[in-house]
């Protein structure tokens, strides 16, 4: 795979974590987009990502831009069991 298929293909993918954080209000939406890249994408992921920012434009969702830019200024939406892999089963499961 080309070097922009693949950042091409980030793109895609980051713009689908911002989708689902759309309807949170926007500084909750930017945390849990950088939180979700940090705490699920490899470092080489999120290093493309963010060297691919500039030239994906308008193509790259604009609270993404901003979660790659800023440090989040408040907590993510997401329950932090969800959010963590390492906290699997802490309290993120409604099953008795």
């Amino acid at each position: 795979m080309s070097a922009t298929n693949l950042n091409d293909k980030l793109v895609r993918m980051a713009n689908q974590i911002a989708l689902f954080f759309r309807s949170y209000p926007e500084d909750e939406a930017v945390s849990g987009i950088h939180k979700h890249i940090v705490a699920f994408w490899t470092p080489k992921m999120r290093r493309d990502l963010e060297g691919y920012d500039d030239e994906a434009g308008e193509r790259l969702d604009p609270l993404v831009h901003k979660a790659l830019r800023e440090e989040p200024t408040t907590e993510s939406p997401v329950r932090p069991a969800t959010r963590n892999p390492q906290l699997a089963g802490e309290g993120a499961s409604d099953a008795g």
